[in-house]
C-alpha cells in the first residue's frame, strides 16, 4: 500500500500560491530532497489548476533537464470536474468518487502518491483522512496574500507529529509531518 505524500514550498504566513518567490533560495540541499521524493514517488496526483501549470511547463523541456524524463513518464492523475481532456502524457482524470478513488490509488501504489500545490485538494484529502505525511519546506518570507494551504475560513482541524526537520540553506526549512494518532474516546 502506498502513501499520499503532500509536498509544499510554503511562506512563513502560509501562501503557497505561485511559488517563483522561492527561486532565489533554490540550493543543491533543496534540489536534492526534492530528487529523493520524486524518486520515492510512483505516481502524481493534483488540483487541476496545478496540473494546467505543470502539463504546460513540462511536456516542453528536453534532455537538458534531468526531471523531465520522470515528470514526463510517471502516471499522473487530476482531480477536476471541469476538464475534459487530460493531454500530459500518462494521465488520468478522477471526476467522481474522489475519496474512494484516492483510496483505491494508494491500495495500488507500491510507493509515494505525491500531491504538489493543490491546496483545495489538499484539504479535501486531509478532510477525509487520506494524507500520510506532509513535507514543508519553510521560505523565510512573509506575502500577505496569496492561496494558502490551510483554510483561512473554519477548514478541517487538524493535528499533526512532526517527524523531522533540517535546515536546508538560506533560512529555509524542511518539516516533516504524519497526521497525529487520534486519541480513543
Amino acid at each position: 500500500m502506498g502513501r499520499l505524500v503532500i509536498s509544499e514550498f510554503i511562506s512563513l504566513d502560509g501562501v503557497i500560491d505561485t511559488p517563483s518567490w522561492t527561486a532565489p533560495y533554490w540550493n543543491d540541499d533543496i534540489a536534492a530532497f526534492k530528487g529523493e521524493e520524486m524518486g520515492a514517488a510512483r505516481a502524481l496526483l493534483q488540483g487541476r489548476v496545478t496540473y494546467d501549470g505543470m502539463a504546460a511547463a513540462w511536456p516542453g523541456r528536453g534532455d537538458e533537464d534531468p526531471g523531465a524524463a520522470i515528470m514526463n513518464s510517471i502516471p499522473k492523475y487530476v482531480v477536476s470536474t471541469t476538464l475534459r481532456e487530460a493531454t500530459w502524457n500518462n494521465s488520468t482524470i478522477i471526476r467522481e468518487n474522489v475519496a474512494q478513488e484516492v483510496q483505491a490509488l494508494k491500495d495500488r501504489t507500491d510507493g509515494d502518491l505525491l500531491v504538489y500545490g493543490s491546496s483545495q485538494l489538499f484539504r479535501f484529502l486531509s478532510a477525509h483522512g487520506l494524507v500520510d505525511a506532509l513535507n514543508l519546506l519553510v521560505y523565510p518570507v512573509v506575502l500577505g496574500e496569496g492561496q494558502r494551504l490551510f483554510a483561512q475560513d473554519g477548514g478541517t482541524a487538524t493535528s499533526l507529529t512532526l517527524t523531522a526537520s533540517r535546515p536546508m540553506g538560506g533560512g529555509v526549512m524542511l518539516l516533516q509531518y504524519e497526521p497525529a494518532p487520534t486519541a480513543n474516546p
